[in-house]
């Protein structure tokens, strides 16, 4: 069959449809969407358009989708503005252990600017206690930023009633929905945000374009200076190519959510049984709170590399977790946060789906691993000395 490819996490491939109605904005309508010609007017109308199928997408007004150049540009933006915009009222901002790379080095940043971070720890399925949150809170607390789902384990966190806690001490709530949109429902409205970071490449829209929803009246600072694009909140000539292209990708991926995903989950499903009746394999985050195309497994005395490239070789592409941080020999700090020690945790494998994986694939896939698995552990020494203490 033809390669097989399950890093839907990491990026998922620009549908056809998207692609369509991107290419006019590369020739024809190639104005600069601030210049007052026709030719930038009509740009200028794409992006207004965009603007409104991101909002209507999100359930808040056009005025308050600002659009960036993908997840950790927004994620950046809303942890660096709100820190500076609010130094006045207090210090201190509120995170989780297993936040994706963009918002920890930022917060490790800021640290480093005076600002006092705390990162509350999840259990053992990567969920985090709400109450955990609200002991962390102080008088000089700014903000509080926790993901809508994790990009490793899958695992959903309990966002809205953590947003309840956050207004209920008058701190306010951003949340990393880069993984969220398009595989559960994702409403400002119904969550309380009052930011919120999307990526379009992670919903079948281009890569190098993402958005930060910005809660009307929210204090934040800019983060590029330079321009007067974006109501003047956001220097930098509009990627209007891109825009257009990530704003029909989240209309087409937002529609009929609840059928997707069922169909989706039950795939999902169907590899979770099948990986975690082979011995010695443990399913990572939640069992049922957990993104529907997300499965994660740590597969003991197997190293995660050997096992993404003899998948390779078997044409199936996937990952051992984040692709941020793919070149690194360390383990994943979401599995050492579950409290997994470091030999298990070196051995994990992210097998990630999307809208459009089949039956075939999943078959595909369930066949050719457990030989490649049962290869590998042959030639591992920590394994024969484990089955020769067994006996």
């Amino acid at each position: 069959m033809n390669r097989v490819y399950m890093d839907n996490a990491a990026t998922t491939p620009v549908s056809p449809a998207v692609l369509e109605k991107m290419l006019p904005y590369f020739s024809e309508c190639y104005g600069n969407a601030n210049s007052i010609h026709s030719t930038g007017l009509d740009a200028r109308k794409a992006l207004n358009a965009a603007r409104k199928k991101v909002a209507a997408a999100l359930n808040c007004n056009p005025e308050e989708v600002y659009f960036t150049s993908g997840g950790s540009e927004s994620d950046n933006w809303a942890l660096k503005g709100v820190a500076f915009a609010n130094r006045k009222k207090g210090n201190h901002i509120i995170t989780s252990a297993i936040e994706h790379h963009a918002i920890l080095h930022t917060c490790e940043w800021l640290e480093k600017q005076g600002f006092e971070i705390t990162y509350v720890p999840v259990d053992a399925d990567g969920l985090v206690n709400p109450a955990d949150v609200e002991a962390a809170i102080t008088d000089k607390t700014i903000l509080i930023s926790i993901m809508a789902a994790n990009n490793e384990i899958g695992t959903i966190e309990p966002i809205e009633e953590i947003a309840k806690i956050a207004h209920a001490h008058h701190v306010l709530f951003h949340t990393d929905a880069v993984q969220a949109i398009g595989a559960i429902p994702v409403d400002v409205r119904a969550i309380g945000c009052d930011l919120l970071s999307l990526s379009g490449h992670k919903f079948h829209g281009p890569k190098g374009v993402g958005a930060l929803y910005i809660k009307q009246g929210t204090r934040i600072d800019n983060l590029i200076h330079g321009g007067a694009q974006e109501r003047g909140r956001r220097a930098s000539t509009e990627n209007v190519a891109g825009i257009v292209g990530m704003a029909e990708a989240i209309e087409l991926a937002t529609a009929n959510i609840p059928e997707k995903a069922a169909r989706i989950s039950a795939l999902r499903d169907q590899l979770i049984d099948g990986l975690t009746t082979l011995p010695y394999v443990r399913l990572n985050g939640h069992r049922t709170k957990r993104l529907p195309g997300n499965v994660n497994v740590s597969v003991r005395f197997i190293e995660g590399e050997s096992l993404l490239l003899r998948l390779d070789l078997a044409g199936v592409a996937a990952s051992s977790g984040s692709a941020c941080t793919s070149g690194s020999l360390d383990p994943s700090h979401v599995l050492l946060a579950i409290g997994l020690p470091h030999e298990i945790a070196h051995g994990s494998l992210r097998l990630s789906l999307s809208d459009t994986t089949t039956q075939e694939e999943v078959d595909y896939v369930l066949s050719v691993l457990p030989g490649i698995i049962e290869y590998l552990r042959d030639m591992s020494p920590l394994y024969n000395d484990f089955m020769e203490a067994q006996k």
